[in-house]
Order: C-alpha cells, then sequence, then structure tokens
C-alpha cells in the first residue's frame, strides 16, 4: 500500500554527509542540530560499496549487487574506493581482486579501466553508481538535497581527492567541501559529546584505507596538527591474508584460482572476521567451483594471521606524534573510526600505543558521517550558534622537479589549510625560452621517488642568459586540499593558471564523455531502471499468492483455480522474458485473479477472530486501544452494523 508523506513545499534543501567507504558507504543530515543516518528500507544505514554490471546494461548497487559477487566476480566489483586515483600500470593494482582490467588506449588517461561485458569502466564511474544510490536513498527520506560534503582518508593525495570529486559530479552530487575522515569524526565528537577542549588521537582503520590524525579542539576550533597513514591498508588486508591461509590449506595458489573461487574465499574471510569480532572462535566454510573447504578458527589464530597489518599502522601513529611535537600521554582521548577498529586486537594495540583505553561511544561505522553531515550543515548556514572552524592540513608535501630530478617542497606535509606560497626559479641554460613545470607530491627527496600529479609548459619567454629569467610559481590549497599552480615570468608577465588535474586522474574531457553518455542513455537506464521495479513487483505478488493458495486454497472451485493458475504462468512468463510491459499487465491480471480468494480469506480470518466472543468483549477491547484511535472508531462502527445485521 502507498503511503503519503506530507511535506512543506518551501522547506529549505537538506544539507548531506556522505560517509565513501570502502565496505561500506552512508549518507546522514541533521535534526535539530543533531545528525542522524538515512536507513534504508530494512532500516539499515550502511549501503554495500558493491556495484554489479548487467549483461544489457544497468547496475545493481549495494546488497542487490554484492549477492552477485561470487557468481558473476568480474562483473562484481567491490571495495573500488582502493583503486581511486591508482595508475593502471600500478603493481598494487593487480593484486586487489579477480578482475579483468584493461590498459589505457592512446590518448587514454593513465587510470586503472575494468573490463565488464565487453566494454570498460573506472574507479570513478563505479564510485559514482554508489554516490548516485545514496542520493536516491536520501531524497526519498528528505525530498530535496543541498549540497554534500564528502569525507575523503586524510592520507588521500590530489589524484584520489580529484577522483572523488569527479565521481560526485558524474552521480549529480554537489559537492560543498571534501573533509578528511579523521576530522569528521572529531567534528562528531567534539559537537555531540559537548568537548570543548583538548588535544586528541583519530585512529581510523577502514576497509582500505587507515589514518591517523592529531588534533586541538579549543572552543569551536579544530586545528590539525598533524596527519599521517597508509591509502593501501585496511581490514580488506585482514582478508587477504585470511584467505591466503585458506588458500594454503586447499595447497591452491592463490594467484592461479579461478575468479569465483577467489571471491568465495575472500567473502569466507571476512565472514569469518566479523564473526571472530564477538565470538572466540569460527567456521570459515567455502564450497564452489568444485572446491570445498570447511575449518574452525580460533579468535587467537586470526589475530597471529592479521598481527602484520596491525603492526603497519605503528610507524604512522609514532610519525604523527612526532609530527606533532607530543608523546602519547599528552593526548587526551583516542577516537576510533571504522569498521576494522571493531576487531578486538586492534582496539587492544591502539591502547598498548597511547597507554588509554580509546573512546567508541559512538559507532565507529556511522560516526564519520554523522561528522559530514555536521559539518554540511553549519556551511548551510544552519549553524551559526554552534559554528566550528576546522583547519586541516596538507597530508603530503606539495612541490616541484628541478634540475637534476630534484623534488623542490613548497608546500610541506601537514601545512595548515587554505593554504599559498610562492617560490622563485630561474633559468639553467642561455637561450631558454620556456620552463616545463612538474608538480608532484611525496617525501622522496627525488621527484621520480614521489607521486607525479601534473605537467604543464610555460612558453614565450623571450632569449635570456641562464639565470636572468625568473619564474615564480604559486601553490594554493583550498579547504578541500584540491590544488592549483599559478606560473609567471616576472620580466615578461607571461602568465599561466591551471587547477591541476592528477596525471591518474581522468581528465575533463574524461569526465564530460561520461556525463554526455549518460545523457544519451537516460531514457535505457531509465527503461531498465522500471522493467527491474516492475519484475520485483511481479515477485512479491506471486510469492505472496502462493503462500495463500498453501493455506486457503480450498477457498476456490475448480475454474477460480484454473484462472488463478494461469495468470501465474502467464506472468512467470512475461518475467522470463524481460518484457515490462507484459510483465506490468499480467500483474495486474493476477491482481484481479486473486479478488475472490481475498474476499473469502478475508471472511475466513474475521469469522475465526470473532468465534466464542460476545460483541460486548469485542466492543470493550477495540475501545481500550486509544493509540489507534482511528482504528478504534472503524471497528466500533463495524460492530453496530454487526449488531442490527444480528
Amino acid at each position: 500500500m502507498a503511503l503519503f508523506q506530507i511535506f512543506d513545499p518551501t522547506a529549505r534543501p537538506t544539507p548531506i554527509g556522505i560517509d565513501l567507504g570502502t565496505t561500506h558507504s552512508l549518507v546522514a543530515y541533521t535534526v535539530d542540530g543533531r545528525p542522524e543516518c538515512v536507513l534504508d528500507c530494512d532500516l539499515n544505514p550502511l549501503l554495500p560499496s558493491v556495484v554489479h554490471y548487467l549483461q544489457h546494461g544497468g547496475v545493481m548497487v549495494g546488497t542487490e549487487g554484492k549477492g552477485k559477487a561470487a557468481l558473476h566476480p568480474r562483473e562484481t566489483l567491490v571495495s573500488v574506493k582502493r583503486f581511486m586515483g591508482r595508475g593502471a600500470d600500478d603493481p598494487e593494482t593487480r593484486r586487489l581482486g579477480p578482475y579483468d582490467f584493461a590498459m589505457p588506449e592512446p590518448g587514454q588517461s593513465n587510470t586503472v579501466r575494468f573490463k565488464v561485458h565487453g566494454r570498460t569502466v573506472t574507479p570513478v564511474e563505479v564510485s559514482a553508481e554508489i554516490l548516485r544510490a545514496l542520493r536516491t536513498q536520501a531524497e526519498g527520506k528528505l525530498r530535496t538535497l543541498g549540497g554534500a560534503v564528502i569525507t575523503v582518508p586524510a592520507y588521500f593525495d590530489e589524484a584520489q581527492r580529484q577522483a572523488t570529486k569527479d565521481a560526485a559530479k558524474l552521480a549529480g552530487v554537489e559537492v560543498l567541501r571534501l573533509l578528511n575522515e579523521p576530522t569528521a569524526a572529531a567534528l562528531a565528537y567534539g559537537l555531540d559529546k559537548g568537548r570543548t577542549r583538548g588535544t586528541f588521537a583519530v585512529y581510523d582503520l577502514g576497509g582500505g584505507t587507515f589514518d591517523v590524525t592529531i588534533l586541538s579542539l579549543d572552543d569551536g576550533v579544530f586545528q590539525v596538527r598533524s596527519t599521517g597513514g597508509d591509502a593501501q591498508l585496511g581490514g580488506d588486508d585482514m582478508d587477504r591474508l585470511l584467505a591466503e591461509w585458506v588458500f594454503g590449506h586447499l595447497e591452491i595458489d592463490s594467484a592461479q584460482a579461478a575468479p569465483g573461487l577467489v571471491r568465495a574465499v575472500l567473502d569466507a574471510a571476512r565472514t569469518a572476521k566479523h564473526d571472530l569480532t564477538d565470538r572466540p572462535d569460527t567456521v570459515i566454510a567455502v564450497d564452489v567451483d568444485g572446491v570445498t573447504f570447511e575449518r574452525s578458527i580460533r579468535r587467537t589464530e586470526f589475530e597471529d594471521i592479521v598481527r602484520t597489518v596491525i603492526a603497519r599502522t605503528t610507524p604512522a601513529v609514532k610519525r604523527a606524534l612526532r609530527d606533532a611535537g607530543l608523546r602519547p600521554d599528552e593526548i587526551d582521548g583516542v577516537i576510533l573510526v571504522g569498521g576494522s577498529t571493531r576487531v578486538p586486537a586492534v582496539r587492544e594495540h591502539v591502547q598498548s600505543l597511547f597507554g588509554q583505553e580509546p573512546l567508541s561511544d559512538i559507532d565507529p561505522d556511522q560516526v564519520v558521517a554523522f561528522g559530514a553531515a555536521i559539518q554540511a550543515n553549519l556551511l548551510a548556514g544552519d549553524g551559526a550558534k554552534d559554528d566550528a572552524l576546522i583547519l586541516d592540513v596538507i597530508p603530503l608535501s606539495l612541490g616541484l622537479e628541478t634540475m637534476g630530478g630534484v623534488a623542490e617542497k613548497i608546500l610541506p606535509r601537514n601545512t595548515t589549510i587554505p593554504a599559498g606560497r610562492a617560490q622563485q626559479f630561474t633559468t639553467y641554460a642561455d637561450g631558454q625560452t620556456g620552463f616545463e613545470v612538474h608538480v608532484v607530491q611525496g617525501e622522496r627527496e627525488l621527484a621520480a621517488d614521489n607521486r607525479s600529479l601534473a605537467k604543464f609548459t610555460l612558453r614565450g619567454i623571450p632569449l635570456m642568459p641562464a639565470g636572468a629569467a625568473k619564474l615564480e610559481v604559486t601553490f594554493r590549497v583550498d579547504a578541500d586540499g584540491m590544488l592549483t599552480v599559478t606560473a609567471r615570468e616576472l620580466n615578461t608577465g607571461i602568465e599561466q593558471h591551471i587547477e591541476v588535474t592528477p596525471s591518474f586522474g581522468l581528465t575533463g574531457d574524461d569526465v564530460e564523455r561520461m556525463l554526455l553518455e549518460s545523457y544519451e542513455h537516460a531514457e535505457s537506464d531509465l527503461a531498465v531502471r522500471q522493467l527491474r521495479e516492475r519484475i520485483t513487483d511481479a515477485e512479491r505478488v506471486i510469492a505472496a499468492t502462493e503462500a495463500a493458495l498453501r493455506v486457503d486454497g480450498d477457498l476456490l472451485d475448480e475454474d477460480e483455480r484454473a484462472e488463478l493458475d494461469g495468470a501465474l504462468k502467464a506472468l512467470r512468463e512475461a518475467i522470463a522474458a524481460q518484457d515490462g510491459k507484459k510483465v506490468h499487465l499480467r500483474t495486474e491480471g493476477l491482481d484481479r485473479a486473486t479478488h475472490p480468494l481475498a474476499e473469502r480469506r478475508m471472511d475466513r480470518a474475521v469469522q475465526h477472530a470473532m468465534r466464542g466472543r460476545a460483541v460486548q468483549e469485542i466492543e470493550d477491547t477495540v475501545r481500550d486501544r486509544p493509540e489507534h484511535p482511528h482504528l478504534a472508531a472503524s471497528y466500533a462502527k463495524d460492530m453496530e452494523s454487526e449488531k442490527e445485521t444480528r
């Protein structure tokens, strides 16, 4: 039955916060200054970050798509956040899942591409599908959306941040700001828990990334003092180690295993990890592709297997403390963020690092989305009373390649943003008429050892002796952590200004092409969606009809039963033919055919409910139900009619 919602058409659009996670994603908003998550129809705030691509177009996102992973591992993309901003030739790329990768063609950007059903999709496109699903979910609850604050790992570099913004653009989500996940968590704790001062560490271990941030909170000012981490470290690595343990017992080389088996083992490993959070032991069971495996595993065994992953967080924590100039005993509290911090061994490790029990009174899966929603509310101008100033930092140094391949740092890591800084350079050779500017990010001394972000050339410099030309390069990083670079020759005034599009991100043409494709395929995409909705509705009607027949099929005569069976058969044939119009018509036909059964079932139910009870008793029962006054009035009226009939 459809439900009507009453809403104010003049109400302001609601700003939202989105946690685009490796394993799960979620969206939150604020009500009277307090954050709440948008729930799906099953009252679950978490949307699995999984996209399954259908053979004839369309996608299945979330739980529905996750169910296809074992049978269709190459077409079901999981943990795609770990591919954001990666190069196709990155050696880490190939070991992140059972996928079929496509190398870029001449002229294409060097981003990761997955082969699915004869075409290629990028991590940006996959992430856009997840963001689109979150947007639709939020619109169902809030009707009209404002802009969104989207969280990213603090250690995401320029390429990964740009890829996230590209995905939001494709999904039709207006980005108010990109906010570092640890900062979002601190914002949620700071405003939600009433803390006004202190120095906190945020330990964020998610499905695919790890961040640690040291920040000070002083009367609404959030000052990030240092940050560190690993963009390729998380719960997925625990799953892979446990999966390798399974393959070892099977005596199978995981690199040579069938994709379906790889996905099944990874899923079994993840399930076991979750079970061992609350239980001392569990059973890992795999039965796919002719391979059967079943073995019990104790929590202590699991902890021994994943101990190396947990230990990899230690150097980043020590480095962040050192950069902030603090000892562990000077930290007032440690905030846990990310689903992987539920693992007991992780919590024990955090307690040993800081010498205190970490805070976890806000759900670690939801705290980041809460902080994003609070920040979105502030940016939309709805939080002036409790306004907060967030001073984030650059996670990795930004600089230029100079002669000899040296990386000259212009904005060192942990510089507070927004920030800008200029530095002058000159020519190396006589008669040099241009400068090639190579922007890099990282902490290594050689440019080749750092991340290449962009290259451009400033041309038209007059012939001058070496050292006579003066090139001023200005780096500016905005509050989102996005970089723009301006190069200007001071003698001539020749200038070039660019927004840095990272070498491993999508070009503007790539984004434009995908937007145009989304417009071109809008009609066919809508048709696919309508077909899926109609089939889902039809299958629900079939299941309900069959259940009713099992219980009360005796209420129909032979002709009525034959008509109903014929309607069921016709609807199943329409579903098999994937004909949306026929599915709709046959569903209506089945609905009409069930009317006699529905009426007689109602009569039987009423008779059963009233058997052996006096009318006065029923009236008294109804009258004593004030929580449903509209139903009580209806029942009382029915009873009066029943009296008159009698």
